[in-house]
C-alpha cells in the first residue's frame, strides 16, 4: 500500500502545473523589479516570468513588497515566485530556488570621497568604521562571519544608505553597484561618494518558490523553461537589454 501511495505522489508531482494566476512578488532592485512609469512591474526577473508563465500557459501577476516581507510570503506559501534573492543556508531552509541563478551582482563598499580609499579584504581592520548595510539583504559568507565585529547600522534602502554616507553618520556603505550607482546619480551624489574597488562578493540571483510539495511542479516546469532561455542565448540578450550581468 505505502509503494502504491509513494508511486501515486511520484506521479502527481511530475504532471504538469495546471494553468493558473501566478503572483510574483519582490522588491525594488534598480533593472532586475522595479515599476515603471506606467505602475507595471519591470526589469530583467519580470520579463522572463512573463515569458516562462507564458510558454506554460499562466498568467503572472505582480506585486512589489519590502524585501524582509516579499521573503516571508513565499516562505509561508502566500505567493508563487520571488524574484531575485541571492542564495543563502538561511534562505535554503524556507525557500525553494530556480536550478540557476539569472543574473550577477558585485557587492562593494562605498565611502565619502577623500576618506577610505581601499580595503585589503581584512574585516578586522573595519571594526572601527560604521557600516551601513541594507536590511535582508546578504553579503556573502565571509561579511556573515565578520559580523559580531562590525559596527553595523541597517537602513531600508539603497537612498538611505547613500544618505547617511553622505551625511557622515556612517563611514561605510555596503551595497551592490547594479542599484547603487543609478541612485548616485538621482541623488546628485557621485562627485561625494565613491566605490571602493575590492569585491566584497559576487552574488548570483534567483527566483524562489515556496518549499512545499504543492509548489514543486510550478518550479520544475520552471526551471525546464529557464534552461532554454539560457541555452537558445536569449537570457544573454536579455541581459544586454536590461543592462543586467548575467552568470
Amino acid at each position: 500500500m505505502r509503494k502504491f501511495a509513494a508511486a501515486i505522489f511520484a506521479l502527481l508531482c511530475c504532471l504538469p502545473a495546471a494553468a493558473r494566476d501566478l503572483l510574483v512578488i519582490g522588491t525594488h532592485f534598480e533593472r532586475v523589479y522595479e515599476r515603471g512609469q506606467e505602475g507595471e512591474i519591470v526589469g530583467l526577473g519580470p520579463e522572463i516570468v512573463r515569458l516562462i508563465a507564458e510558454r506554460l500557459g499562466h498568467r503572472a501577476i505582480f506585486e512589489l513588497y519590502p524585501w524582509a516581507r516579499a521573503q516571508a510570503l513565499v516562505a509561508q506559501g502566500k505567493a508563487d515566485i520571488l524574484v531575485g534573492p541571492y542564495k543563502t543556508f538561511e534562505r535554503q531552509q524556507l525557500m525553494s530556488f530556480s536550478k540557476l541563478p539569472f543574473y550577477q551582482d558585485q557587492m562593494v563598499f562605498y565611502v565619502r570621497k577623500g576618506a577610505l580609499q581601499d580595503w585589503s579584504g581584512d574585516y578586522a581592520s573595519l571594526s572601527e568604521q560604521r557600516i551601513a548595510i541594507v536590511n535582508g539583504w546578504s553579503y556573502g559568507p565571509a561579511f556573515d562571519k565578520a559580523r559580531p565585529q562590525l559596527r553595523l547600522d541597517i537602513v531600508n534602502s539603497v537612498d538611505s544608505g547613500l544618505k547617511m554616507l553622505a551625511a557622515q553618520h556612517a563611514q561605510m556603505f555596503a551595497s551592490n553597484r547594479r542599484n547603487t550607482e543609478p541612485v548616485l546619480g538621482r541623488l546628485g551624489l557621485s562627485g561625494q561618494l565613491a566605490m571602493l574597488p575590492r569585491v566584497i562578493e559576487v552574488q548570483d540571483g534567483y527566483f524562489a518558490f515556496p518549499k512545499r510539495p504543492a509548489a514543486d511542479a510550478l518550479r520544475k516546469e520552471f526551471d525546464a523553461e529557464f534552461q532554454r532561455l539560457v541555452e537558445s542565448g536569449e537570457l544573454k540578450r536579455l541581459g544586454l537589454r536590461h543592462e543586467v550581468n548575467v552568470p
